[in-house]
């Protein structure tokens, strides 16, 4: 794979570090986790009332897959050297504790620099390694928030209304990835480290790049937020937007007003030819919702498709499994995970033609704690040693 012979000892949790993890290891890099004895949280925690599949938590399956895990007791001074050791060996070291946790664990940057001259050292975080909110905790939801994204969801004096999805953390995970790699391409060429740092804030704003510009650019104040609630945006014309229908719900991309006149054979748009479909995008929504709530998708697919109109099905989560696309492009895997089955998100991309290999999973905690540490130097009297005195912890 492309990034076979990379080597990246990981302090990731939740998801936004273990998503960039996983991006990683998919493409080939070895990926050791370094685990409290007791597990990570996400091996404990499961949404959708707890859901495990062969007992091992969803949450920890849907972004933990290609990484080896090392159950380590970092409280013990003795860890310390055992995450060096291993450091010396390895390419990157990446963590989203919050910002100074393992500075108090003696594992900062300086310390690891001193050991390792060229090592990355990327961190993430919810706000950044500085400033006021450095100690806040960082978190999907709170970012959402924070960041506008709730309130131009919602539109203005409409309710504010998240993304149903962990989509801060998930773009912070791919972001993550991205200055992870651009730091290996650097020492690919140079030899050089490169410290990294990447917040959940700077995603949740990353993400809405187009709109924020846009904003600023209009220099009207929040109330530009305010539009039909079939608009999807408050920045695109109409009809882009969702419209209840007979049997279902239909989206509308941007598509020129006369095509829609046309296309559902109806006056109402007439008056709206040639003038601007943003000025006019509540009242070209309204006519739009009037004009589609009757009929069927089949009907409205046929009309729009003579017109070459830009639109879609709005489908739930069983219709996307069954989507032809989704399943030629080999979207989803079914993992076995102990005698039980578990529907996981492949890894988006395609190389040269083809899907990244099937995954793998430490399915308990300290899993490959003796192969890492073998690997790493130490004999096998000195892993039972760390054993016994519970610094490093494997399965029974």
């Amino acid at each position: 794979m492309l990034l076979d012979g990379m080597k990246i000892v990981s302090f990731c949790h939740f998801l936004q570090g273990p998503a960039a993890m996983q991006y990683l290891g998919d493409m080939g890099a070895e990926i050791i986790r370094i685990e409290p004895p007791k597990g990570a949280y996400e091996r404990v925690w499961a949404g959708a009332g707890k859901i495990r599949v062969g007992g091992v938590s969803a949450f920890y399956l849907c972004a933990n897959r290609n990484a080896r895990s090392l159950a380590l007791d970092l409280k013990r001074p003795e860890a310390k050297e055992i995450v060096l050791r291993m450091l010396e060996k390895s390419h990157a070291l990446a963590e989203n504790f919050r910002p100074g946790t393992l500075d108090r664990l003696g594992l900062g940057y300086d310390v690891v620099k001193a050991r390792k001259p060229d090592i990355i050292y990327a961190s993430a975080s919810g706000f950044g390694a500085t400033g006021p909110f450095v100690d806040r905790p960082g978190q999907d939801l709170l970012i959402q928030a924070m960041s506008g994204i709730a309130s131009a969801n919602g539109g203005g004096g409409h309710r504010p209304t998240a993304i149903g999805a962990a989509a801060v953390d998930q773009h912070g995970g791919a972001l993550f990835a991205l200055g992870i790699l651009g730091a290996y391409a650097k020492w690919l060429r140079t030899g050089e480290g490169t410290r990294v740092e990447a917040s959940l804030l700077g995603a949740g704003i990353d993400m809405q790049m187009e709109s924020i510009t846009h904003y600023y650019a209009a220099a009207k104040g929040d109330k530009v937020f305010d539009r039909h609630e079939s608009l999807a945006t408050w920045f695109h014309e109409a009809p882009y937007g969702i419209y209840r229908i007979a049997d279902g719900w239909v989206a509308l991309s941007l598509n020129p007003v006369e095509k829609l006149g046309r296309a559902l054979g109806e006056e109402a748009f007439a008056p709206y030819v040639g003038r601007d479909q943003y000025a006019d995008r509540d009242a070209i929504a309204a006519a739009v919702a009037v004009a589609v709530r009757e009929r069927s998708f089949a009907d409205l697919a046929a009309a729009f498709d003579a017109e070459a109109m830009w639109y879609g099905r709005v489908d739930n989560f069983d219709d996307l499994a069954a989507n032809p696309q989704v399943q030629h492009n080999q979207v989803f895997q079914d993992c076995e995970v102990n005698g039980e089955t578990i529907r996981l998100v492949n890894h988006p991309n395609r190389y040269d033609g083809a899907a990244p290999a099937a995954p793998t999973f430490a399915l308990e905690t300290g899993a490959d704690t003796r192969d890492v540490l073998a690997e790493a130097g130490y004999a096998e009297a000195e892993i039972e040693e760390l054993l016994k005195d519970q610094i490093v912890h494997a399965p029974r």
